[in-house]
């Protein structure tokens, strides 16, 4: 892939040139302004539009290909033959785009070109880490990258709109749906955000190479009750804008050219039919300028919340409320006509939304060339190239958070010649690529096994046993699996979930190990040879009896095409893990949700008082998570100290120095904390304002600084505004959010 080649290349010497093209996408966002010629196509076409045409716009229709609901438009042809469809999803290749964008531009009477979505969610045939993997890499320039290349192919394919990113902020690892995200921090999460927006959609489309993002879900789908997807959403006023909102308004300035609204309520109103979040918060507060799309059928489903008769009645609030684009439902394709002359909507409504959407199109480039996104060449020269695969496997081992590590377990030492890889995952392609893997192939993916083959085959003698399956009750190989361990001189033990048990519809009230896992690791691990465990999962895991015994646990995700060689290049220690999560990882699931930002309480618990009864604890239980947010081991250690605070004018400037105090060398990704210790509501104990991803040698100490404004330091009132207080607060840098140093200021 010969431009994904150059931005591969271009990214790695160093973040300053990451930072650079941070200030450039930032000037140049995709969505700008159009020229004079696509002005005037834009405004020409409205005025020459039938009603049925108009409506046609608003619709996308879903193909019988790859359906993720129930189709619900077989005649999806004719209805683009007769102008009646404006977008088609899960539909892919540049033969078929061809063939229907054909049908629109050829024979239907405007010639109006149609946007071709999927769900390119992290990756297209290269399949990367999910995105709460790429997230605990910490790397803004490697998820952009990541998804320049997904763009890249998805685009050699015909596809030209993405339901990407999800940028939902999560606190409840119950819902499945945490591994499209970034973990539970919103300032984090809106630094991807517009990473991922920016790495979609570059500075523009006319190179071919870059798509339309779509934000998602709008708003606070992560808040679902009880991590129950599709549920409802209790939230307060300032937990919605303190936590929710920032990662869209992030995905909003970097310059997302579409919005997709949630399936969930917010103050008892549905996303879908919200004129308060998709008209006077997204267009008039925020100055949003592209078009809204619901999600698949949730127009219909307002119906089901009970705010609406019937679909009829559905589709005139949705459209009233700010909804461009109707998902497959053809909710607006069936009633938006009899609506208009019921005087239920306006022309002008209609309009403003055919606008919208004409509008991304010509930003797109498709009204001057249809077939910008058809290049037969591309398709057969830019798809699973070596770089891109070169790619994967850096971000695989980048995503990787090594949990535990005792007695250095890992890496694994060059004496060791007899290797068992033992696991109901170690030999499991499919799983490897996670779910909404797109048009990934299964087949072409690296399972752990492969991985270690590749890596270790030349030195050692690679032995393997299943052991059990992942999620029944099935124990038979067990035997056979302990007696591979013995044989072994260290054992490599792949655990976790099947990748259809986090994504969409995939909510578990138990995240532990499911299955008989327990009884395979405690036989494995009692048969006395060095262990560590591989874990593959798309949430964090309440793994408390695990991390007791096992004596070293490798969090890997679900990593996709490049999985097993990732994995494998930090079981050899050729890359020194760095990673560190970004949603804590629970003891067991009464604690949930569990997170990093909590706040004190009228009656906190002390560890100077752990007996103390009338404080905010359990009884069974310590209120810690297993796992904080922003942990990650690494095979050397790094140590924290001289925290300094500094302050001049509005300007805080924090220091500290980290010394690299093990033995080899490594990367620590250094995080500040915040906490305001007095205001006039109450405030988190920490919250995340700063990190650094250093390269420190060993013996080496770094002095790192953060710069920090009195804006840094604002936060939402009960009025909704945002502002800072003049007062005391404190300073925390670590490695995680639980061990820091900490130093004070005022201002």
């Amino acid at each position: 892939m010969r431009r994904n080649t150059g931005l591969i290349k271009f990214f790695f010497p160093a973040i300053a040139l990451y930072l650079l093209m941070q200030t450039v996408a930032a000037q140049n966002s995709a969505f700008t302004r159009l020229s004079p010629a696509d002005s005037l196509k834009v405004e020409t076409l409205l005025s020459t539009m039938t009603l049925d045409e108009k409506i046609g716009q608003l619709t996308l229709l879903a193909s019988d290909w790859n359906s993720t609901g129930p189709a619900m438009n077989a005649n999806y042809e004719q209805l683009i033959r007769t102008g009646k469809a404006g977008a088609v999803l899960n539909f892919y290749t540049v033969d078929k785009v061809r063939e229907l964008q054909k049908l629109a531009v050829e024979e239907s009477r405007l010639k109006i070109p149609l946007l071709f979505g999927n769900d390119v969610i992290h990756g297209h045939r290269t399949i990367f880490p999910i995105p709460l993997a790429q997230a605990a890499s910490w790397d803004l320039a490697s998820i952009e990258i990541a998804e320049h290349i997904a763009a890249a192919e998805a685009s050699a394919e015909g596809i030209n709109w993405t339901y990407a990113p999800m940028v939902d902020i999560a606190r409840d690892p119950r819902w499945g749906r945490v591994s499209e995200g970034a973990g539970e921090d919103a300032w984090l999460g809106s630094l991807i955000a517009k990473a991922r927006v920016r790495g979609f959609q570059g500075d523009g489309y006319s190179d071919g190479t870059h798509v339309l993002a779509c934000v998602k879900h709008f708003a606070a789908y992560g808040a679902a009750v009880a991590g129950r997807d599709y549920n409802v959403v209790d939230i307060s006023p300032l937990s919605l804008y303190e936590y929710y909102l920032p990662p869209y308004k992030a995905a909003i300035d970097a310059g997302a050219g579409s919005v997709m609204t949630s399936f969930n309520e917010i103050n008892g109103v549905p996303s879908t039919m919200n004129r308060w979040l998709l008209t006077d918060l997204l267009r008039n507060e925020w100055g949003f300028r592209g078009f809204v799309v619901t999600d698949w059928t949730s127009l219909n489903e307002m119906v089901a919340h009970g705010v609406a008769a019937d679909v009829k009645s559905a589709s005139a609030l949705a459209l009233n409320a700010g909804v461009d684009m109707d998902m497959q439902g053809s909710a607006f394709l069936n009633h938006l006509g009899e609506l208009l002359k019921e005087k239920q909507v306006t022309q002008s409504a209609i309009d403003e939304a055919v606008h919208h959407v004409l509008r991304a199109k010509a930003e797109l480039g498709l009204f001057s060339d249809p077939y910008l996104f058809c290049n037969k060449k591309r398709e057969q020269t830019e798809i699973m190239t070596k770089e891109s695969q070169d790619f994967a496997r850096k971000l695989v081992s980048e995503s990787c958070v090594l949990l535990k590590n005792a007695n250095n377990t890992l890496p694994l030492s060059p004496a060791v010649k007899i290797i068992a890889v033992i696991g109901p995952l170690a030999d499991s392609k499919i799983d490897m690529l996670g779910s909404w893997s797109s048009a990934g192939k299964w087949e072409q993916a690296v399972s752990l096994i492969e991985g270690v083959r590749n890596r270790f085959g030349s030195q050692a003698r690679i032995i393997y046993e299943k052991g059990c399956n992942i999620s029944d009750s099935q124990v038979s190989g067990i035997e056979a699996a302990v007696k591979a361990a013995r044989e072994s001189d260290f054992v490599i033990l792949a655990l976790g979930e099947s990748r259809d048990m986090s994504g969409e519809a995939a909510s578990r009230t138990n995240i532990d190990l499911p299955g008989e896992q327990y009884t395979l690791a405690e036989a494995i691990i009692k048969a006395g040879k060095p262990t560590t465990v591989v874990l593959f999962n798309g949430r964090p895991l309440a793994i408390s009896r695990l991390e007791q015994i096992a004596p070293a646990i490798l969090e890997t995700w679900f990593g996709g095409t490049q999985a097993g060689n990732g994995i494998a290049d930090i079981l050899s220690g050729d890359v020194n893990p760095s990673g560190k999560i970004t949603m804590s990882f629970p003891r067991n699931a009464g604690q949930i949700p569990v997170y990093y930002n909590a706040k004190n309480t009228g009656r906190p618990f002390s560890n100077d008082r752990p007996d103390e009864k009338y404080v905010s604890r359990y009884l069974d239980c310590p209120n810690t998570p297993l796992y904080p947010f922003g942990f990650g081991l690494s095979y050397t250690r790094f140590t924290y100290s001289g925290i300094k605070t500094i302050v001049e004018g509005d300007r805080i400037t924090i220091t500290a120095n980290v010394t690299n105090s093990g033995e080899k060398d490594g990367q620590e990704i250094v995080q500040l904390y915040i906490q305001d210790k007095v205001g006039t509501i109450t405030r988190p104990l920490k919250e995340l304002k700063g990190f650094k991803k250093l390269l420190i040698k060993k013996g080496e100490t770094v002095n790192v600084s953060f710069s920090l404004s009195r804006d840094d330091l604002s936060f939402y009132h009960p009025d909704l505004k945002k502002y800072w207080e003049p007062g005391e607060f404190n300073a925390y840098i670590g490695g995680n959010s639980a061990e820091v140093i900490s130093a004070s200021f005022n201002l």
